[in-house]
């Protein structure tokens, strides 16, 4: 699909008096093995990188097409020019997939790729996603010279009963080791944890933490399991998941333990010490705008009087070859004035500090009596503050977040959602 960029820019029915900051997010799809739980648009690879893990029967190797798949990136980050011409790139975000699958040279020419088109600012938070079962020594300072700034490692644990438990191909000491090797080559990285976990207790988790709040991290991202459709788990439920209540009591063994260490929860499930929040995720609560390249990326483009989303191709393969084509794009839609509150408030109500009333006009081009009644009802419920032109959630709307962004969906009567 290709977009007309003069047919975006037309008149429409929003007024956005200004453009919200722009992130890059882009897709690695490979990994190592499909977790069970997972959702995202990852492709099971199984050639891996010299020192990395072997799965047993295992097919022979083939190469993993990285140059061409660079290529194809580079192509569609060059189709994709028109909709953001000009304009400042804040934050690059190096998902995945493992995307540490890739070779730091790799990365590297992703890097600078991406710096060769578009204007990232000189303080340009780059993120690069790593699993310790790609883990090789030095590996993640190589990345460091390619220009990567801030590294998150996919721990989720460091029991290997509950690594076992939910899929992961490594194990508590390739963990331990992958963490301190990134503590040495960056000031600022994260650990991310999985809670909920089969057969978990709340000891299980505190020893988690404990481990993980000895590294000392800057940040640490912290999920509850949950069964998405279309995973092997969501087919297969893996028995001992723990009770609602015993969750509810873990969450709050979580930010009572991040507290002590001094990290600051800003975000549902994001744990930082000062000056270490994620810019790139922080732009995506605010409601910025970011461009997706990659299999099967998302994007949300705002544009002068409309605001649209795009998904790229999923299958890599598929993707590459339309993406030569200049054709990355499979849908585009633009967001419709109804559904525009409810997409703000699920992002920008995440965050433990609110946001602006001001910002939802910034960012939606929509004037604040589109969502009166709604936040009435929030006030009302107990579930929202709204304190000198700024929304927040309660404590009780932070334990019940998900009714108080109903009352946000559209068409939706504020006086019975929820």
């Amino acid at each position: 699909m290709k977009l007309d960029v003069a047919h975006l820019m037309r008149p429409g029915t929003l007024n956005l008096t200004a453009l919200p900051p722009l992130s890059v997010y882009v897709h690695l799809p490979w990994c190592l093995k499909k977790c069970p739980y997972c959702d995202f648009n990852s492709h099971e690879f199984r050639a891996l990188k010299s020192g990395a893990i072997y799965m047993q029967n295992e097919a022979p190797p083939t190469a993993l097409p990285e140059a061409a798949y660079l290529e194809a990136l580079c192509a569609d980050i060059e189709t994709s020019l028109p909709w953001v011409w000009g304009r400042p790139v804040h934050s690059v975000f190096i998902g995945g997939g493992t995307p540490s699958l890739f070779s730091p040279a790799g990365i590297t020419r992703l890097i600078s790729d991406l710096r060769a088109r578009l204007p990232l600012v000189p303080d340009c938070e780059i993120t690069l996603e790593a699993n310790p079962g790609t883990f090789e020594k030095d590996r993640f300072h190589a990345y460091k010279e390619a220009g990567v700034t801030r590294l998150s490692v996919g721990v989720q644990s460091f029991n290997d009963q509950h690594l076992q438990a939910i899929g992961r191909v490594h194990d508590s000491a390739q963990a331990i080791a992958a963490v301190q090797e990134a503590a040495l080559a960056f000031d600022t990285f994260n650990i991310d944890l999985m809670y909920a976990l089969p057969d978990q207790s709340t000891t299980d988790l505190q020893q988690d933490l404990s481990m993980a709040l000895s590294l000392q991290p800057s940040h640490v991202s912290i999920y509850h399991l949950t069964i998405e459709p279309n995973t092997l788990f969501a087919k297969h439920e893996p028995p001992g998941l723990p009770p609602d209540d015993l969750a509810y009591d873990m969450l709050d063994l979580i930010t009572s333990r991040t507290a002590q260490e001094g990290l600051q929860r800003y975000e549902v499930s994001a744990f930082a010490l000062e000056g270490h929040r994620c810019w790139h995720n922080t732009n995506y609560w605010q409601f910025g705008d970011y461009l997706g390249v990659g299999a099967g990326a998302h994007s949300k483009i705002s544009f002068a009087h409309r605001i649209c989303r795009m998904v790229r191709h999923r299958e890599p393969n598929v993707y590459m070859q339309k993406a030569m084509a200049g054709e990355a794009v499979a849908q585009s839609h633009e967001v419709s004035r109804a559904e525009l509150p409810f997409e703000f408030m699920l992002n920008a109500l995440r965050l433990k500090e609110g946001i602006p009333l001001t910002a939802f006009m910034e960012r939606t081009g929509m004037p604040l009596s589109t969502i009166e009644s709604s936040l009435q009802a929030g006030q009302q419920r107990g579930l929202l503050r709204v304190d000198h032109n700024r929304i927040q959630a309660t404590d009780k709307g932070f334990d019940f977040l998900s009714d108080l962004q109903a009352l946000f969906l559209p068409a939706s009567d504020p006086e019975r959602a929820g």
